[in-house]
């Protein structure tokens, strides 16, 4: 296999995918995403230039990105089975293999043609990742931060416990809150 193909498969994996599909709904939140953070998140996770965004595809990315934050709020494999079930059906296309015109490897998709709108392929790619994480390892494939101030979706990695924070900033944040509001309470109960 050429390096290029190998490089192309790195990009590409399943858990790139998802990690691609959070940062996208994370850069597509809130009521006015910025084009060109949405188009940074694109290059970053190595999709091919030209990338300019008009407010009406951002919109439509957005809707998108709505749709799949409930994937990331399931609390059950069950309930992320069903969320994903829904958005497949009502979605997407059926399952195609491409090569974008020779121009990458053979591989799945779920989106309409290669020339799909980026909602459309946002929608679809997302959903086929998040649904081989929920076949592969049997639990919901991410989560909502529990940091109130944050609420970022993140894909949920290995074993051991189940992470609640996005990062480890927002873990350390809630924990600082925690502790002082701990403080407080017994200064509180001190002068009582």
């Amino acid at each position: 296999m050429s390096s290029h193909s190998d490089d192309w498969s790195t990009r590409h994996s399943v858990l790139t995918t998802a990690r691609r599909s959070a940062a996208l709904i994370n850069a597509l939140s809130g009521d006015r995403p910025d084009p060109t953070g949405v188009a940074d998140v694109l290059r970053a996770y190595g999709e091919p230039e030209p990338i300019d965004l008009d407010p009406d595809e951002v919109a439509s990315m957005r809707e998108a990105a709505t749709l799949l934050r409930q994937v990331f709020a399931a609390e059950h494999t069950d309930e992320a089975a069903a969320v994903l079930n829904s958005l497949l059906q009502e979605h997407t296309g059926p399952l195609r293999l491409t090569s974008h015109r020779g121009s990458a490897p053979w591989h799945p998709h779920l989106d309409r043609d290669d020339d799909a709108p980026w909602g459309e392929w946002l929608l679809a790619s997302s959903c086929m990742a998040l649904t081989v994480l929920v076949w592969d390892r049997q639990r919901p494939p991410g989560r909502i931060c529990a940091s109130p101030s944050c609420r970022n979706v993140f894909i949920s990695q290995g074993s051991g416990p189940e992470r609640r924070y996005c990062s480890r900033r927002c873990a350390t944040r809630e924990r600082v809150a925690a502790h002082r509001r701990s403080h407080a309470a017994e200064q509180l109960s001190e002068c009582t």
